[in-house]
């Protein structure tokens, strides 16, 4: 088994290494927190109450520095990222489509309240970004990690339409009103703009910054584990297994065919094969319970998507991307 050199990217095919790569072992440090957050949770004095305010300090801090500092820190050139943009948006909008569809299918339609998808069709789509962020670095270095960082600039917008309208129409709520509080759409729209017009952060905050990002990774990973359950998904059996069935089987599937449609990179495949295979957002939950919805059920989805991203990345990363 090869295990990358310190300092060496770990995707050997992207660099002319010619040992295979074992990708499930790269993912054992991030998993190793989720389970680490998931115990400490369960079985120490460290409860749900701790973790929900850990959970906020994340969304609305931590993380959203750590996205505008990935964007900022490189200058970017869009002309040279747009086949990776352009890849990342078709299989978002692709995602969503078959996310929204599921109740007009014939079969299963019959089968799935609709209440119960409006609050959970996210899950189909959405992506957890601790995940992406912390592996495509393992897997590409800085280069991973800024390109990884775009297709969460441009589809964390597209995302939250997707997530948020349908419970917005569902409980007469206003769309507008609930995307421009988004502190993700917020930090990854100014890192954009931030980086198009040649800002940079200066020195002295430079090393502030980085470990603020860093601490958003480990506690965003540990309070994913924190929260996991699944006692409620046998309310909706067939709605869950759909939704998961796009996440994690034909999402990297139509991810593998729009990579060569848009003729990527070795980097930009391996970087949209990681992204499409990612467990989904855990904050998904958090949004179906502020909007209204069953939260319970999202968080069983969540934490069911968490565990199966332990096969659908090795699953796209090694032997997708070896087709």
């Amino acid at each position: 088994m090869w295990i990358p050199h310190k300092g060496k990217p770990a995707d050997a095919a992207l660099y002319g290494y010619s040992r295979p790569v074992n990708y499930a072992l790269l993912l054992v440090p991030d998993f190793s927190l989720i389970l680490c957050g998931y115990l400490i949770c369960r079985f120490t004095a460290l409860d749900r109450g701790i973790w929900e305010p850990v959970e906020r300090l994340v969304y609305f801090f931590l993380f959203p520095v750590l996205l505008f500092h990935s964007i900022v820190k490189s200058p970017l050139d869009l002309g040279a990222a747009s086949s990776l943009i352009g890849a990342g948006l078709t299989l978002g909008v692709t995602g969503i489509a078959l996310a929204y569809a599921l109740p007009h299918l014939p079969g299963i339609g019959t089968h799935i309240d609709r209440r119960d998808h409006a609050g959970s069709a996210q899950v189909a789509f959405r992506f957890n970004s601790f995940i992406g962020l912390a592996l495509a670095e393992r897997l590409a270095g800085a280069q991973g990690l800024q390109l990884i960082a775009v297709l969460i600039g441009v589809c964390v917008p597209l995302f939250n339409v997707g997530a948020v309208w349908p419970m917005a129409r569902h409980a007469q709520r206003g769309l507008a009103r609930e995307l421009v509080r988004n502190p993700l759409i917020i930090a990854t729209a100014s890192g954009l703009a931030a980086n198009l017009l040649g800002f940079s952060l200066p020195g002295w905050l430079e090393p502030t910054v980085t470990r603020i990002g860093a601490a958003s990774l480990a506690l965003g990973l540990m309070a994913a584990g924190a929260g996991m359950q699944l006692g409620s998904l046998g309310s909706a059996r067939v709605l869950a297994v759909a939704l998961l069935s796009i996440r994690h089987v034909l999402l990297p599937l139509i991810a593998l065919g729009l990579s060569r449609t848009f003729g990527l990179s070795p980097v930009q495949t391996t970087v949209l094969l990681a992204f499409s295979a990612l467990p989904t957002a855990s904050s998904a939950y958090v949004l179906a319970a502020r909007m209204g919805y069953n939260g319970a059920y999202v968080a069983g989805l969540v934490t069911l998507s968490t565990l199966l991203g332990m096969v659908s990345l090795p699953f796209a990363l090694g032997l997708l991307r070896g087709l």
